[in-house]
């Protein structure tokens, strides 16, 4: 059987952390939504159903966890740009996609959203 690479997708984890460079916001916590795409080849762990084959999504989510609620960012590309590290790390990732909203940060508007893509060279 030949597959194409698994996508592992992990939506909307809401998270807080300091962000921007206005003075309430570094002072404050606030909202950020993260939502993470990963693409991986999966062949070996479907044929094996070998948890040593396939890519660990808890390990990545847990360190994109700890990676924001103890940072600081003033910009919303490098809070993105950092998450996008983390969940590219692997050397199985062929493909990684990170979209970060930071809710109520326009008058009118929802939220801010940022989109930073890796592609493995």
């Amino acid at each position: 059987m030949t597959t194409s690479n698994a996508i592992i997708k992990v939506t909307n984890l809401r998270l807080r952390t300091f962000i921007g460079f206005n003075i309430e916001e570094r002072e404050k916590m606030q909202d950020v939504v993260i939502n993470i795409e990963i693409h991986y080849p999966a062949s070996n762990a479907i044929r094996e159903d070998n948890v040593d084959e396939a890519l660990n999504y808890k390990k990545v989510t847990k360190a994109v966890i700890q990676h924001v609620e103890e940072g600081r960012f003033l910009l919303l590309e490098k809070l993105v740009s950092d998450v996008l590290d983390i969940s590219s790390q692997h050397p199985w990732v062929q493909y990684a996609r990170v979209t970060i909203d930071k809710p109520h940060a326009l008058r009118f508007a929802d939220s801010v959203s940022l989109s930073l893509e890796y592609r493995k060279p």
